[in-house]
């Protein structure tokens, strides 16, 4: 069974993972977390915004999941937006193959609100998704952008509320549309597309 946990930042995306996990240790089953080896915050574990931590082994492509897999019933991943497309196969095979459960966590748009790494495909192909929601920084609804407070422009940039705050659409058109990937009303109407 394949597993996806997606979200914004500040979601609680790996505290659900490591809830998850530790619930599957208290049934009696052998447990892996995993984590790409870009993710330098922590050394040997995920660790939770709320500071929860988990002991987890470093990856870097599909095989090293498959190795890592061997001997376990759950396979835990974080951060799973990181992960080159070899993964995607290794985690289906652990999932359909191997019959082996498989939870994912990761983000499923980048900060500028689009598709992010592998997320799309492994919620496309999940048994079961489950989407958490952020508290937005401005208005306290729903947030489910990670907004970039910094002014790099690459996709991936590692780090937490010093890059970065949980917004809801909103709030982050408002504080600069030009940031996200998205287009204004006024340019949607002038392209002749009903919205």
């Amino acid at each position: 069974m394949l597993e996806v946990i997606c979200g914004s930042m500040f979601s609680g995306k790996t505290e659900e993972l490591i809830r998850r996990l530790r619930r599957c240790r208290i049934a009696g089953q052998s447990v892996v977390l995993l984590k790409p080896v870009i993710d330098k915050r922590s050394v040997c574990e995920v660790k939770s915004h709320n500071g929860n931590t988990f002991e987890a082994k470093e990856i870097s492509c599909g095989e090293d999941i498959l190795k890592a897999s061997e001997n376990v019933q759950v396979i835990g991943i974080d951060e799973a937006q990181f992960l080159p497309e070899d993964a995607i196969q290794a985690i289906i095979d652990l999932s359909r193959i191997y019959e082996k459960r498989v939870i994912v966590s990761g983000l499923d748009m980048d900060y500028k609100g689009r598709p992010f790494g592998i997320m799309p495909t492994l919620l496309a192909v999940a048994d079961d998704i489950t989407k958490l929601h952020a508290v937005c920084e401005d208005c306290k609804q729903n947030a489910s952008v990670s907004y970039r407070v910094t002014e790099e422009q690459e996709q991936v940039v590692i780090g937490a509320k010093d890059k970065y705050v949980a917004l809801c659409w909103k709030c982050a058109i408002k504080r600069d549309a030009s940031k996200l990937g998205v287009y204004s009303e006024s340019d949607v109407l002038n392209s002749g597309e009903k919205i």
